[in-house]
């Protein structure tokens, strides 16, 4: 085989690469719409003091928790705003909780999104956690610089070609 068959055939395999090796959307047009769900979770540590000030509403700039929430819910939203390579879906539902976690301390936060489309919302619910936990640091940064952003992940998608995911985590 010759480098050029090489690295085509390796382009080819690369879904967001033309055959030229330049940076492409893909065309989802011939694909079937599908109910789509992703959950993404992650987590922010902090001092036991500046997790007890969130508990109890002493944050400098106001709520944390809730400020936070519709931060990641507006995220999904805008995704493909963010991501180059998004494609931007009409979202049918899109949760954010966050829970607060002692044994950290600090709080878990958990998105779920779900779409009907014809390509799945994975970036959707892991860009909701990120900006769900980057506003909480915001929100809280007065109490604390060293807060923690930790553990970003997919825990499960359904839906679409490649089929369902459980990440092993919880």
């Amino acid at each position: 085989m010759t480098q050029n068959s090489e690295k085509t055939l390796v382009q080819s395999q690369l879904t967001h690469l033309n055959v030229e090796g330049e940076a492409r959307m893909v065309d989802i047009s011939a694909k079937v719409a599908t109910k789509r769900q992703a959950i993404a979770a992650g987590q922010v540590r902090m001092l036991q003091t500046t997790f007890e000030a969130i508990l109890a509403g002493n944050a400098p700039k106001g709520d944390v928790l809730a400020i936070s929430r519709i931060a990641g819910i507006m995220a999904a939203k805008q995704t493909s705003q963010l991501i180059p390579l998004c494609h931007p879906l009409p979202l049918q539902k899109v949760e954010v909780h966050i829970t607060p976690d002692p044994e950290l301390p600090g709080f878990q936060i958990r998105a779920s999104v779900i779409t009907k489309g014809e390509t799945g919302v994975e970036m959707e619910a892991l860009t909701a956690v990120s900006v769900a936990a980057l506003t909480l640091y915001d929100m809280a940064k007065g109490l604390e610089k060293s807060i923690e952003i930790e553990s970003i992940r997919l825990l499960r998608k359904s839906g679409g070609k490649s089929g369902d995911y459980i990440s092993s985590e919880k």
